[in-house]
């Protein structure tokens, strides 16, 4: 593999197999080239930003996620047969243009924080460092990518703080389309969900996958005891029954009546938790099923979870869906894709900025940092501008080279994502709505 230290400048980072990348993109970004190629500026050196201005409503952290999927677009973003004979049918895509995308490689480096690692408003996530023809085409496969894994990312996160160790399973896969429910198995395991309900991201990204029936598997049989009894005989006593589809009490004497006190676990996918759990385990208890796990699923987010942990409920486990993999708990991560700076006439590069209100930008090459204070704990994230600035000491880089992505395994995203969240301060980790813990700061040097 080509390495960070290996490619020169100019150099295309080399494909790997996949289907092409290059039309998960808008029209107006080849529209632009275009324009570019034709006014003779296409070619001019440029640096564009990833950052998010703000963070969704009452969040006060995010966190990065599919920056080795990002990567991997970068690497696949050629142009087929198929799709150039497409572009040359549009009467505003002209030859030269068509000609350019035939050849299109990435030629560009890319920055940016690694997989798992946190962010706050006006942290500069992702930095490319290209042609403005080479980076313009990235903008909105870079942003599709990053903003779902990181919305879901971020989402799961918090809800893995908020369980307090309780064993999270992701359980999304009806939810979401086929694609987002495998990027989004991906990203709830890197923050610490435990295992997926989805075989793909099993099969894909090793994920350990777990489930046993649903409420129809019951409904196929005359009686919930033969259903049981059918489920045990295939899967073992040590099987998870679905004990509510008639009434949860009966359906635990249903079940430890069949699979014997070894019953591995029950789940309860209805009903007021906060009555039901308690119920449950007593009568668990009570029929000498002491072992047997008790695991939630229906609706579950980060403040049932807060709300279970804060009362010492006995779960043993919990199924998330909706809430992880929807925008009605993974709000979009806000992230926008700008050009900070440009070659001036003289060679030399020219910081680049908008005024526009609501949606200014800071123009310049940043170089993002962070600094602890002497437990550890986060203090500030901050950022300088220019490539080769030195930093202080004793302060963490926050942007590392895209070869670092490509060769990373799940674990090694997922063992930086729990270090990162054990060195934010506590009001970080704050369930109930707040302001980000930190906003990117330009440093006082």
């Amino acid at each position: 593999m080509v390495t960070a230290e290996t490619r020169r400048e100019g150099q295309s980072l080399p494909e790997i197999p996949g289907p092409s990348t290059a039309f998960l993109t808008d029209k107006y970004e080849v529209t632009m080239l275009q324009a570019a190629l034709r006014a003779g500026n296409a070619h001019q050196k440029t640096v564009f930003e990833l950052f998010a201005r703000r963070l969704p409503k009452g969040r006060r952290y995010g966190v990065v996620g599919g920056v080795s999927r990002a990567v991997e677009a970068v690497r696949n973003f050629r142009f087929t047969p198929e799709q150039l004979s497409l572009l040359s049918e549009d009467p505003l895509i002209g030859e030269d243009t068509i000609e350019y995308l035939r050849n299109y490689r990435f030629r560009g480096r890319i920055y940016g924080y690694p997989e798992g690692e946190v962010f706050f408003p006006l942290s500069p996530v992702l930095t490319v460092e290209a042609s403005f023809a080479d980076a313009v085409l990235l903008e909105t496969v870079l942003l599709s990518i990053l903003n779902y894994d990181s919305a879901v990312m971020s989402a799961a996160s918090r809800m893995v703080n908020a369980a307090n160790g309780i064993p999270l399973i992701e359980m999304g896969a009806r939810r979401a389309n086929e694609s987002a429910a495998l990027y989004a198995s991906r990203a709830a395991y890197i923050a610490g969900f435990t295992a997926t309900s989805l075989l793909e991201a099993g099969l894909r990204y090793g994920i350990p996958t777990t489930g046993t029936s649903a409420h129809s598997f019951t409904l196929a049989f005359a009686d919930e005891r033969e259903a049981f009894r059918a489920q045990v005989s295939a899967l073992g006593s040590d099987t998870t029954l679905l004990v509510d589809t008639y009434g949860i009490a009966q359906g635990i004497r249903n079940a430890v009546a069949i699979a014997g006190t070894g019953l591995g676990g029950i789940r309860i996918d209805s009903g007021n938790f906060r009555e039901e759990v308690p119920r449950a385990r007593a009568l668990l208890d009570e029929l000498g099923a002491t072992n047997t796990r008790i695991v939630l699923s229906s609706d579950i987010d980060e403040y049932t979870l807060a709300e279970m942990t804060a009362a010492n409920l006995p779960v043993d486990a919990a199924g998330v869906g909706t809430r992880v993999v929807t925008g009605s708990g993974a709000p979009t991560a806000e992230m926008v894709y700008k050009l900070v700076a440009r070659e001036g006439a003289d060679g030399q590069m020219v910081p680049v900025h908008k005024n526009s209100e609501g949606k200014a930008s800071r123009g310049g090459r940043k170089i993002a940092y962070r600094s602890y204070d002497d437990d550890g704990v986060m203090t500030a994230e901050r950022f300088c501008y220019g490539e080769h600035r030195e930093l202080p000491g004793g302060v963490q880089k926050l942007l590392v080279e895209d070869d670092f992505f490509a060769s990373e395994s799940l674990d090694t995203a997922r063992q930086r994502h729990a270090r990162a969240v054990a060195r934010l301060p506590k009001s970080a980790l704050a369930i109930h709505a707040g302001n980000p813990a930190f906003t990117a700061q330009e440093d006082d040097a």
